[in-house]
């Protein structure tokens, strides 16, 4: 996958512009990305459109506007986007009451670890996850993960010739899968691989 550079960035000011427009393709795509794992786990796949949005988004708040903050934040989010032969994603373990969430957080050390994704015929892929810093210690996990699936070449190929894609999380606090994930989101995913 190509990675962002500064051409493909929009000025602050055609930014404003464009913005409602903008963000509005950008939360429709994400809804073919979103993958929800039981009641409080969801894995958001990211690619090049959704890190763009990123990264304007971070443009416009903070106002950068000079080649080297903007290149910074590319060099951030630019790790996100799919290389061809994998799925990146940011991965949430999500509960609205803070009480409920501390508690969960607390049980579920480890949860990223027990993700995993399984195109049919092989074997269950877990992810690598947290390259960028430790997100979890002794007591608690944290609510956010970065994770990236490894897929095979022959993975690669079953997935585009239309092979089953489940995932699911195994953890001893938190199970769930999902046989087969939705058409149009295994369409999505399929796209970002060579």
């Amino acid at each position: 996958m190509n990675k962002l550079n500064h051409s493909d960035l929009y000025s602050l000011e055609e930014y404003a512009r464009i913005r409602p427009e903008f963000r509005a393709r950008v939360m429709e795509h994400k809804q073919h990305r979103r993958v929800p794992i039981g009641d409080h786990a969801t894995l958001y796949f990211e690619d090049a459109l959704t890190m763009q949005y990123q990264v304007q988004e971070m443009l416009r708040i903070e106002r950068i506007f000079e080649a080297d903050g903007i290149q910074d934040e590319l060099d951030v989010y630019n790790p996100l986007i799919p290389d061809g032969n994998n799925w990146k994603a940011t991965f949430m373990v999500e509960y609205e009451d803070v009480d409920e969430r501390r508690e969960a957080l607390a049980r579920l050390i480890g949860i990223e670890r027990g993700l995993w994704v399984q195109v049919d015929g092989f074997e269950p892929v877990h992810p690598i996850a947290n390259e960028d810093l430790e997100r979890e210690t002794e007591d608690k996990t944290s609510s956010v993960h970065f994770v990236r699936f490894e897929l095979t070449p022959e993975m690669v190929a079953a997935a585009k010739y239309g092979s089953r894609v489940s995932m699911g999380i195994d953890h001893k606090a938190y199970t769930h899968s999902i046989e087969d994930i939705p058409a149009d989101i295994k369409q999505s995913l399929i796209a970002d691989l060579h």
